[in-house]
């Protein structure tokens, strides 16, 4: 498999695991909020900009 195909394959799988961590951060409960939230916010916000950039390497270029 490309290097390129490997990117792509990455690159779904983590914005996948992004929606899971945005779900589960919708559906906490006070309790878990407090004890996960921030931590669970700053790892969507990692998420979401490995995402971006791995959807640049593997965007055709403009």
């Amino acid at each position: 498999m490309s290097a390129g195909a490997e990117l792509t394959a990455v690159s779904s799988s983590l914005s996948e695991l992004t929606k899971r961590v945005e779900r589960i951060l919708s559906e906490l409960t006070p309790a878990e909020e407090d004890r996960y939230g921030a931590d669970l916010l700053e790892l969507e916000r990692t998420l979401g900009a490995a995402t971006r950039r791995l959807e640049r390497l593997v965007s055709p270029a403009r």
